[in-house]
């Protein structure tokens, strides 16, 4: 089974909230792209949200549909947050590109909630795929 198949075998709102994460973390950033003073930020926010993809399907392909899933955006997406709210107080950042990073990193930070709670749940013994 691939790891989308798994996803829609779970309830609505995880599938639900899988697309509000891509458009959040993947296609959102994007647009920063417009903008030369956050075009960095675009890019950055792309580059760790694929490498955190990256390392979600990896896990999937090693344990399975597991409460470790969300570990690397445990990795790559903390320390992205306090690096976007930082790139979002620039005195040269435009006005949209502020809303667009203070949306993206809202997206994230609900999904690190998912994550750390699932991580920590792993870390105490909840293993089997669910």
């Amino acid at each position: 089974m691939t790891l989308e198949e798994a996803i829609a075998t779970q309830p609505l709102w995880v599938q639900v909230w899988v697309n509000i994460l891509f458009l959040g973390a993947f296609v959102l950033p994007l647009a920063l792209l417009i903008w030369k003073p956050s075009r960095i930020a675009g890019l950055v926010t792309v580059a760790a949200s694929i490498l955190a993809g990256g390392g979600v399907y990896w896990i999937y392909g090693q344990l399975g549909y597991v409460r470790l899933l969300g570990l690397p955006h445990i990795l790559f997406w903390t320390p992205l947050i306090f690096w976007l709210r930082h790139q979002q107080a620039r005195p040269d950042m435009p006005v949209w590109p502020r809303r667009i990073i203070l949306t993206v990193c809202a997206v994230i930070v609900v999904s690190l909630a998912f994550d750390y709670a699932d991580a920590v749940r792993y870390l105490l013994g909840e293993r089997q795929p669910f």
